[in-house]
């Protein structure tokens, strides 16, 4: 396939700002077998691409296995994912489970369905990985992801929590990676419809418009749209935290707080009306 300059460009900005993610924290090492889950989304296909990419010149040797799990819902294309992988010529495994029929028979008609499903997911990726031998599993969450998450904890879970970069999984077996993370959504969509990916529909389960999740991406949407760069600002801040200036006691020393005791910038973070913007991420290929 002959690809335009734009999207030459456009690769090689995405292969950037992966390499650089890997780099910063260090999510791939010499040695590694690194599951990576394909859901046939754009975000799946463009992790895929990315990290064969950089396997090829990485200054380090890593195997790469797809995986797909196919839960059964009604209408699945079940030929698309191993007839794209094998043209690729990668090594890959289909996973075959009904989730869909547990998660129709526990959740009422008209409720989400994300969260059981997520859950179930889980349990066969992690089961799957260690039965290949693969101690790393790649996830196409991207920076847009991460942020989401974040509004999505603070605002009905009551947490200042994300998705981060780079966990270890509940079991202690495996290492999830997330080499997305510095990607915007946008970059995505545009690089997998150059592509030209194979795409699977996401609408399989049913409509779910009512999701929390699709209600805070339309407001980053908005916000965004309104204001460029707030998507971008946010993700900056996730890695740029400030205990002394939230109020958690486990963070920070609060009940033993002196005059004596250091804390950054003090009050005068509160003096600034022109609060500067965030500098964009730069560019750096792996190695």
């Amino acid at each position: 396939m002959t690809h335009s300059n734009t999207l030459l460009k456009l690769r090689k900005l995405l292969e950037g700002r992966v390499g650089k993610a890997i780099g910063d924290y260090n999510m791939i090492e010499e040695g590694d077998s690194i599951l990576v889950c394909l859901s046939g989304g754009k975000d799946s296909y463009t992790l895929l691409d990315m990290l064969m990419a950089l396997q090829k010149r990485a200054p380090v040797k890593f195997r790469l296995i797809a995986m797909n799990l196919d839960q059964k819902q009604p209408g699945f294309p079940e030929h698309v994912l191993p007839q794209y992988l094998g043209g690729l010529g990668i090594d890959f495994r289909i996973v075959e489970a009904d989730t869909y029929s547990i998660v129709k028979e526990k959740i009422p008609e008209g409720k989400t369905t994300c969260s059981l499903c997520s859950r179930l997911r889980r349990g066969i990726i992690y089961k799957t990985a260690k039965e290949l031998g693969c101690n790393k599993i790649a996830l196409g969450h991207h920076r847009d992801d991460m942020v989401h998450t974040l509004f999505l904890n603070m605002l009905f879970g009551g947490k200042i929590k994300a998705m981060p970069p780079k966990l270890v999984t509940d079991d202690k077996a495996h290492v999830v990676i997330r080499p997305l993370a510095y990607c915007a959504e946008a970059d995505i969509a545009k690089y997998a419809r150059g592509m030209e990916f194979p795409i699977i529909p996401c609408n399989l389960c049913g409509s779910q418009e009512n999701l929390q999740r699709q209600k805070i991406k339309e407001m980053m949407a908005e916000w965004d749209k309104r204001f460029p760069g707030r998507t971008e600002s946010v993700f900056t801040a996730m890695q740029n935290v400030v205990p002394s200036h939230l109020g958690d006691n486990a963070l920070f020393d609060f009940r033993n707080l002196t005059l004596d005791t250091e804390v950054e910038e003090g009050d005068i973070a509160f003096d600034r009306e022109d609060m500067p913007m965030s500098g964009t991420i730069p560019i750096n290929l792996m190695g």
